[in-house]
């Protein structure tokens, strides 16, 4: 009594009328690794979602379509994480200390020599934590005086980062170089407000891939606008390093592209690498800055020496430096298996966002109600899925993102699919007008539309 509540906001309306009621679809614990499939702790509810308790009773086997293990490396095989248990042994857990102070191992330099080597870039720095990656480092390379032009998607961390930095922060449109040009060029006339003098620098925030959209940034144009109006490029390649490329080399790769056309290399070992922490990688004065300067490197504790370890074993399998093609081979199932999913899910009706290489494929549900009664029927039939909604999306862009990896048999995604359409019949989802037709040339005509 006769405090301020603490957790108010202007979305509890939201939170108590919907939230509330489908609550039970997120944050379910799982009690396995994160596979192609995954056991799943039960739980249930006795008072409409405000609290849950365990039955003690385990689901088993369930298909994990929600994981970011594109390449499965998320795995318990004894063979594989030989060299993990080894480093475990020789290293322990914890490094108890900073990369600044006593926190600099010797496999941290091979990590980094390595990063360096497989993205084609003159120096690299690891960091414990992905989304610090960006928080942290964005404020050490601009300040106040600077300008940020940042995607109106860009995940989170790269907007907290922009926040903190004390720069002059303005959005364009999502992947829009339109929007983008417009916003170099008045940069570049208008100065800052008020004194118009220059903007000390100007740097564009992306992402190669959208983990909400599954949209892949359109480098190309960028990397020219940016050479054009003399600013620079940070790109997170977050959930596109090791996932798309030929050889799993991200974006960069993707476009055939050089890695010194981006000025500031981001990226995470959270996912294709099934492991944690994050990169930044570039010309070797940019590292050696930030080595002094970021806040990650001066107060965060070190990388924990097995997840270095796991790194370096999946990135050499990657590069072929294990004497193997099984890395290859991985990112080429990733990319059979994304584009079978994404043309069975057009086919049937689904309206689905993002690149047809890109293995985060969003379905939409639109409406928030069918949010949990689709997450509930797919956990009947053993199907892990994961739905999103507000405030992630706008309200009236709900849906259902799945993650596609390289461990899924055909057999796996067949098995989903069947439920899908089933599903999509039952909740009437496939709002798809258009499906792709097998003879296209039959049908480059204009379509006309009747009137009633």
């Amino acid at each position: 009594q006769d405090f301020v509540p603490l957790y108010q906001d202007f979305e509890n309306f939201y939170t108590r009328n919907l939230y509330m009621r489908i609550r039970d679809n997120w944050n379910r614990p799982i009690c396995s690794v994160p596979g192609p499939q995954f056991d799943l702790m039960e739980r249930v509810t006795d008072d409409y979602n405000w609290t849950f308790r365990f039955t003690g009773r385990t689901i088993k086997n369930v298909i994990n379509m929600g994981s970011y293990n594109y390449l499965g490396f998320a795995e318990t095989d004894v063979n594989a994480l030989k060299t993990v248990t080894i480093e475990l042994q020789k290293y322990g857990t914890g490094i108890c200390s900073t990369r600044q102070e006593m926190g600099t191992l010797d496999k941290h330099v091979e990590l980094e020599k390595l990063v360096a080597n497989f993205l084609g870039v003159e120096d690299a720095m690891v960091f414990g934590m992905g989304f610090a990656t960006n928080s942290m480092n964005i404020p050490a390379l601009v300040g106040k005086g600077c300008l940020i032009l940042s995607d109106e998607l860009n995940h989170a961390s790269l907007v907290l980062g922009a926040r903190l930095s004390g720069a002059t922060i303005r959005i364009f449109k999502h992947n829009n170089m339109q929007s983008l040009e417009k916003l170099l060029r008045d940069a570049v006339i208008y100065g800052q407000p008020r004194s118009r003098r220059a903007w000390r620098k100007i740097i564009i925030l992306v992402e190669g891939i959208y983990s909400m959209e599954g949209s892949i940034v359109c480098l190309p144009e960028i990397v020219s606008l940016k050479k054009k109006y003399k600013a620079y490029l940070y790109l997170d390649e977050a959930h596109s390093i090791g996932a798309v490329g030929a050889t799993g080399r991200g974006v960069v790769e993707y476009f055939g592209m050089s890695p010194d056309d981006v000025d500031v290399l981001m990226g995470t070992f959270t996912k294709s690498f099934g492991a944690a922490g994050g990169y930044i990688a570039g010309k070797k004065d940019l590292v050696d800055f930030l080595r002094t300067h970021s806040h990650s490197a001066v107060y965060a504790t070190s990388m924990c020496p097995p997840v270095a370890e796991q790194i370096i074993r999946a990135m050499k399998c990657l590069m072929g430096l294990d004497g193997t093609t099984q890395g290859l081979q991985r990112v080429r199932q990733l990319g059979k298996n994304t584009r079978y999913f994404r043309r069975r899910l057009h086919e049937m009706g689904f309206i689905i966002y993002g690149n047809d290489d890109s293995p985060v494929v969003p379905l939409l549900l639109y409406m928030p109600g069918k949010i949990g009664a689709f997450a509930r029927r797919m956990l009947e039939k053993n199907i892990g899925v994961v739905v999103v909604g507000f405030p992630a999306t706008p309200i009236t862009e709900s849906r259902a993102r799945f993650c596609v990896s390289a461990a899924h048999t055909r057999e796996m995604l067949d098995t989903v699919l069947n439920a899908l359409d089933e599903l999509g019949d039952f909740l009437h989802l496939k709002y798809s007008r258009y499906s792709k037709s097998s003879h296209p040339e039959l049908y480059e005509e204009t379509r006309l539309e009747l009137e009633d």
